[in-house]
């Protein structure tokens, strides 16, 4: 999927949309990447001097991409946040990096469902998480 097309899915914009592209694969895993901007707002004061992704940016990345694994069963639903697990910080992401995030489903419980979620930079894991998404009519 490109971005116009994550857009037909996705109810996020400009500039919380934090897809470029995205790949449904049969095995059941979505890839998705994402070029951090040279000078993203989330970095402006993140820090002065040495610019870093927070950490709440790469989980709202790698959320982002759980999300087109659930599109198709629930199109009539809204899909949000219900909660990260087991998060973790691995490396540091910077303005102008591809960040590369494989996700997966690993449970469903009526409406919840639950995805692993990694993101890389050139190979090396940065992010980790399991990704909480209550699917609510809309």
């Amino acid at each position: 999927m490109t971005r116009e097309e994550i857009k037909t899915i996705l109810p996020h914009r400009e500039p919380m949309l934090l897809l470029d592209q995205v790949t449904l694969a049969d095995d059941g895993t979505a890839r998705a990447c994402y070029r951090i901007p040279e000078d993203p707002y989330f970095c402006q004061g993140h820090f002065p001097g040495n610019p870093i992704v927070p950490g709440v940016i790469l989980c709202e990345i790698m959320a982002q991409s759980c999300l087109p694994l659930l599109i198709e069963p629930l199109k009539d639903h809204l899909l949000l946040y219900r909660g990260l697990d087991q998060v973790k910080f691995r490396g540091v992401v910077r303005p102008g990096d591809l960040c590369e995030v494989t996700c997966s489903l690993i449970e469903k419980k009526g409406s919840i469902y639950v995805c692993d979620a990694t993101l890389s930079v050139g190979g090396k894991r940065c992010a980790q998480a399991q990704i909480t998404i209550a699917a609510t009519p809309k």
